[in-house]
């Protein structure tokens, strides 16, 4: 088990949903938590709460993430995780998807500002003596396109939180555990104030949609960082979820004559 007392660990899009539960769950273990978020009124919230730092912080503006890394490095001379967590939804049919500013903040947000956080991060520990961790929150989406979700216009998300795998996949190999131990979060349904909106009691949630609550995706991170792992799925449906992709290239190349 990771020992994180003393530690200090940042976590983006910390004012709510998943982040918060995180941000708790690092702190019940004795860390120093920074909550970066935009909604700033929440952060603070969450901060204080906690005893920890709020930073405000809109992660669509390219030049956000170097400068977050900064502030929380400089709050106790050191940072010893980074949750990249921070991320949001777009409900949109590919066929009337505009790709407008809007799905392109979104693509900032939730693909290119976690690599953003760790490339200033790799660098702040360049030369400082420590070591750190990163865990970056993707999807289910990420892997599949799940059954749950395949009428709700999820493309655009789907491909952001697709291309945030591949490149969590390359930071993996291409750090090959030098700088920074990295970690990828997989979600399935998770209880967040999304889904809250409209269901506001959890124990009205259908069986069915396999939503777990924030503390439990929590607690599933927190123990696949404990065993070192590189993927950190929390729904054991994910794994099914996968399979109809692996089974048509099969098929595939059986077709094409190409298969052993």
């Amino acid at each position: 088990m990771i020992d994180y007392a003393n530690k200090t660990v940042l976590v983006t899009g910390g004012a709510s949903g998943i982040g918060k539960a995180l941000a708790e769950a690092f702190v019940a273990r004795g860390a120093e938590v920074i909550i970066a978020d935009r909604q700033a009124e929440a952060a603070e919230a969450v901060a204080a709460s906690l005893n920890g730092l709020a930073i405000a912080c809109d992660l669509s503006d390219p030049a956000a993430p170097a400068a977050l890394l900064e502030r929380a490095f400089a709050w106790r001379g050191r940072l010893d995780l980074v949750c990249a967590n921070a991320g949001y939804g777009r409900n949109k049919r590919i066929i009337k998807e505009p790709f407008d500013e809007a799905a392109m903040n979104m693509f900032a947000v939730n693909l290119f500002a976690p690599f953003r956080l760790a490339q200033a991060y790799a660098a702040a520990l360049t030369g400082s003596g420590q070591r750190g961790r990163l865990m970056i929150t993707g999807s289910e989406n990420s892997l599949s396109l799940p059954g749950a979700v395949r009428r709700n216009g999820l493309a655009a998300y789907g491909a952001s939180k697709h291309g945030v795998l591949i490149m969590a996949e390359w930071l993996h190999e291409e750090l090959r555990g030098e700088t920074m131990d990295v970690h990828i979060l997989l979600p399935g349904g998770v209880y967040t104030p999304l889904i809250a909106k409209h269901i506001p009691d959890p124990k009205d949630l259908p069986p069915e949609m396999h939503i777990i609550l924030p503390e439990r995706c929590a607690e599933i991170a927190l123990k696949g960082m404990d065993l070192g792992l590189f993927y950190i799925p929390t729904h054991a449906h994910i794994a099914d979820d996968m399979r109809p992709r692996t089974e048509g290239i099969v098929e595939a190349l059986k077709a094409l004559g190409l298969a052993p």
